[in-house]
């Protein structure tokens, strides 16, 4: 699909401003440590406040539905409400992923590929029904469904895929991060010689940051003996915190990273 095409779509639906950020530096740095905040606040949560998987699991949902519910209802992108929206999603996703993996046995080479088949399907049906997987578009609340459906499986094949090569193909947290970043350095370098589609290149880096967040706060959060630097949950989660906060709170002053509908932001 060309811009001219989506240009064609987005005025019979311009219910509400678009819902989502630009994608900018500060985009994809928010979205790594959030990705990093998912993995080792679920560990927190989970063995550190003994919560257990299931435990965990209800409260981050409850969570979760609260925050979406103010997100669907907002007209506009709202910094806080969003980067809420995906730290939680963050979280829940990595839960699932280990829900299925340590409680119900499944391996990790099936549900890397039961995420990967889920996530592909929700972006069949959102493309055969808005005819655009662009996020410059989300502006109904049908596409809005979308988007986030896709975030969710996103989160969870990232965690997936993760741990089968950092701990089911023994490459080790450092190892993985070396991977997953040198793909998505593949990505950007094939996206801005016009190889890849920029919707495809994006979606892609997206998946890719799930993981290389998790390897990340592996790394830092688990002991030496494990592999990683022993700097634990608690002190690698609320120091990614923390910096998130600094962020959102520095582009809901600056408003660096929000769409203008009059300069065709929207359909980059």
């Amino acid at each position: 699909m060309t811009i001219d095409d989506e240009d064609t779509l987005v005025p019979h639906f311009r219910q509400m401003l678009n819902k989502v950020p630009e994608v900018t530096i500060y985009f994809w740095l928010i979205k790594v440590l959030s990705t990093t905040v998912g993995e080792t606040a679920a560990d927190f949560l989970n063995v550190d406040l003994h919560l257990g998987l299931t435990g965990t699991m209800v409260a981050m949902v409850v969570l979760l539905a609260a925050v979406l519910t103010v997100q669907f209802r907002t007209k506009k992108y709202v910094p806080w409400v969003y980067w809420l929206a995906v730290v939680l999603i963050s979280i829940v996703g990595t839960l699932i992923t280990d829900s299925l993996v340590d409680n119900l046995g499944v391996p990790l080479e099936i549900a890397t590929v039961v995420f990967a088949v889920l996530l592909a399907g929700t972006f069949t049906a959102w493309y055969r029904s808005e005819r655009t997987l662009s996020i410059h578009t989300i502006v109904t609340s049908r596409r809005e469904a979308f988007y986030w459906a896709a975030i969710l499986f996103t989160f969870a094949l990232g965690t997936a895929a993760g741990d089968l090569l950092a701990e089911g193909l023994a490459l080790g947290y450092r190892g993985s991060i070396l991977i997953f970043a040198g793909l998505i350095a593949v990505i950007a370098a094939a996206s801005s010689r016009s190889w890849l589609s920029p919707i495809l290149a994006f979606w892609l880096a997206y998946i890719l940051t799930r993981p290389l967040g998790a390897s990340l706060g592996d790394y830092l959060s688990q002991a030496p003996d494990d592999g990683g630097l022993g700097l634990g949950a608690v002190f690698t989660s609320a120091l990614f915190l923390a910096t998130i906060l600094g962020l959102v709170a520095y582009l809901g002053v600056t408003k660096r990273d929000v769409s203008d509908p009059h300069s065709g932001a929207l359909l980059r």
